[in-house]
């Protein structure tokens, strides 16, 4: 039989040994690691049927059956954080190509499962740009995004071999709906033993760019009392940051990058350029929070008599994912002999931006620890095997009805 879970982990295994760094799994937008993994993906969508084709942001997108009708869409991501596991994304891309591997007949729609070419946002500092790309919501001024090294977006896709105005036109995907599959992420599924989960909703994120100007100087001849340190400002917010979350019920606040310029053992630091990732499942809270925060870094900058540049890259709202789409995953989950587990997502997903041009779901499926975003993401076989199944019932038709999924939301 094809299309079973050992294939699927396999293809992980394959997928996890394309990256841009020795040692470690890194794949990021628009570069020829990313390309290479594409180029895999690919094959794998023709061996199973699939029409294929690469947009010019670089999403693989293979379809199955009538072009003019609106498809069921199944996927996930193939670019990574850096040094990442081998499921988060790539195990939905998969599992949505083994599904159409396994399918005897013609499904009741058209299928298209899409390979999304940046979902982390790590080199442009924007996420969701391949999904924004395929759903037609693609803003002009990203292409002006600039990279760690100085690279547009626009010269990046120039690289890549693709024409980056392409992005620009204005596209009517006409979706019927969207089904992504995830590891959780989290550990949930896990402690209650089971192995997949029908997730309810995804929590709004706001990320930010925060940049502290100081003064640089020498360090030693420099006086503690007159010095406009960068970095202990950015210290300083940091700590500040992680206190505030503590403190603020179902609020996570993150800085992830911090670099320091000029970034020398013997100089007083001038500059500080941190990320903030602010997320919370109520939109209401999560603005609260941003302004908090945002009025926490100002007290810091003028306490240090520093400088502070603000900039908001991405706001998303909290997205319940669709009733009916949610009910047929639970039908389908149900049919296969486990409990509809019902939760709430606190990672971002493609579907935030599906869901904004067609009803979207998701399917999670228990990862070991809840760990992710780390090499030591593992999935089971067997869970994997019940991801399949249930994806495959839905897919033929036979998840269009049931019990609502048990379980509290975090909604």
């Amino acid at each position: 039989m094809r299309g079973t879970a050992a294939d699927v982990l396999a293809r992980a295994d394959a997928l996890g040994a394309i990256s841009e760094e020795d040692g470690r799994l890194t794949r990021r937008l628009a570069t020829p690691a990313l390309a290479r993994a594409g180029d895999l993906v690919s094959g794998w969508m023709e061996d199973a049927g699939l029409v294929v084709r690469r947009d010019a942001i670089g999403n693989v997108i293979g379809r199955t059956g009538d072009a003019d009708v609106p498809p069921l869409v199944l996927g996930s991501h193939l670019d990574t954080v850096p040094d990442a596991g081998r499921y988060d994304g790539a195990l939905g891309v998969l599992l949505a190509i083994a599904v159409v591997d396994r399918l005897a007949a013609p499904p009741p729609i058209p299928l298209e499962v899409v390979a999304f070419a940046d979902e982390e946002g790590v080199r442009f500092g924007v996420p969701y740009l391949g999904s924004a790309a395929y759903s037609g919501r693609f803003e002009p001024e990203w292409l002006d995004l600039v990279d760690a090294d100085g690279i547009t977006l626009r010269v990046a896709i120039e690289r890549a071999g693709a024409d980056p105005a392409l992005l620009l036109e204005v596209l009517e995907p006409g979706l019927a709906c969207y089904v992504e599959a995830h590891i959780e992420q989290g550990p949930v599924l896990e402690r209650e033993g089971l192995p997949v989960g029908v997730v309810s909703a995804i929590a709004g994120q706001t990320r930010a760019a925060l940049t502290i100007i100081g003064r640089p100087g020498h360090a030693g001849i420099s006086p503690m009392s007159g010095r406009h340190d960068a970095l202990a400002a950015a210290s300083e917010l940091v700590l500040a940051v992680e206190r505030f979350a503590r403190e603020s019920e179902g609020l996570v606040a993150t800085v992830g990058s911090l670099t320091v310029s000029p970034g020398a053992s013997n100089v007083i630091p001038g500059e500080a350029h941190l990320s903030l990732d602010v997320r919370h499942a109520d939109d209401g809270a999560l603005g609260q929070a941003v302004a908090g925060l945002r009025h926490t870094a100002t007290r810091i900058a003028t306490a240090r008599s520093v400088e502070l540049d603000w900039s908001i890259l991405r706001a998303t709202p909290a997205v319940e994912l669709a009733p009916e789409l949610r009910l047929r995953l639970a039908s389908a989950v149900l049919a296969e002999g486990h409990e509809a587990r019902s939760l709430a997502s606190g990672a971002g997903h493609d579907a935030v931006i599906l869901s904004g041009v067609c009803p979207a779901a998701m399917l999670f499926v228990r990862c070991a620890g809840g760990v992710s975003h780390d090499p030591r993401e593992s999935v089971a076989e067997a869970d994997v095997a019940v991801a399949l199944d249930v994806l495959e019932r839905f897919v033929v038709g036979e998840g269009r009805t049931g019990p609502a999924p048990t379980g509290s939301s975090r909604l």
